[in-house]
C-alpha cells in the first residue's frame, strides 16, 4: 500500500472514536427519542461498525447515560439558585433553567433526555431516581417550608412543560418569546411554588 492510499472501511476504535460516538448518539437520540434510536444507526452516524458500540457501552441504554453528559452539576446548581436572597430564587431559577435550554449543545443533551424519557418507562425509572436523589432531595433540604419535596416536584413539572411547549412542539409564542420576556413570568410562579 502506497502512503497516499487512502483505508477504506470504519473508523476503527481508538483516538477520540468514544467522543465521536457519543456525540453520534447525543443526535440521534434527540432526534429520534429512545426506543426509536438505535445502535446501528448511531453507528453509521459515527463511522463505526456497530460491535464496536457494543463493546465500548453494552447496552443502548448504558450508551444512552452515557451520552447525556448532563450538562450541569446538581450541587452546582443547588449552591448557586439557592445560596441567595430567599425572595428572588423563583428568578434564578428560572434564569438557570431557560438560560441551560438556549445553549444548543445543552438543549441537544436535554432534548434526547424529555424525548426518550417520555417514550420508554425504563429510561423515565433512571431519570426519576436521579433527579429524586440529586435534585429534588437536595433542594427541598434547603427549603424550610410545608411539603418541599411536593413543592420542587411542581417545579419540575413547570420546567418539563416548558420544554415540551417551547422546545418541543414549539407552540408560539412561547416557542420564540425571548428570554428576558420567559424569566420573569417563570420566576413568579417558581417563587411561588417554593417560597409562598
Amino acid at each position: 500500500m502506497s502512503g497516499g492510499a487512502k483505508v477504506r472501511g470504519r473508523r476503527p476504535g481508538g483516538g477520540d472514536t468514544r467522543g465521536v460516538v457519543l456525540g453520534a448518539a447525543r443526535a440521534e437520540f434527540a432526534a429520534r427519542g429512545y426506543q426509536k434510536a438505535s445502535m446501528r444507526a448511531i453507528a453509521r452516524a459515527a463511522g463505526v461498525d456497530a460491535a464496536l458500540l457494543h463493546h465500548y457501552f453494552g447496552t443502548k441504554d448504558r450508551l444512552f447515560m452515557a451520552s447525556l453528559e448532563f450538562p450541569f452539576d446538581p450541587r452546582a446548581v443547588v449552591e448557586t439558585v439557592f445560596g441567595g436572597d430567599r425572595e428572588t430564587v423563583g428568578e434564578r431559577v428560572a434564569a438557570f433553567v431557560v438560560g441551560l435550554w438556549e445553549q444548543p449543545a445543552a438543549r441537544e443533551r436535554l432534548l434526547a433526555l424529555v424525548r426518550t424519557a417520555a417514550a420508554s418507562e425504563e429510561v423515565a425509572a433512571l431519570m426519576r431516581d436521579f433527579m429524586v436523589a440529586e435534585l429534588v432531595g437536595r433542594i427541598a433540604a434547603e427549603l424550610g417550608v410545608p411539603d418541599p419535596e411536593l413543592r420542587v416536584e411542581l417545579v419540575m413539572s413547570q420546567v418539563v412543560g416548558l420544554a415540551m411547549a417551547r422546545y418541543v412542539i414549539a407552540v408560539e409564542p412561547l416557542a420564540s418569546a425571548p428570554p428576558e420576556v420567559l424569566v420573569p413570568l417563570l420566576g413568579r410562579t417558581v417563587q411561588g411554588y417554593l417560597a409562598g
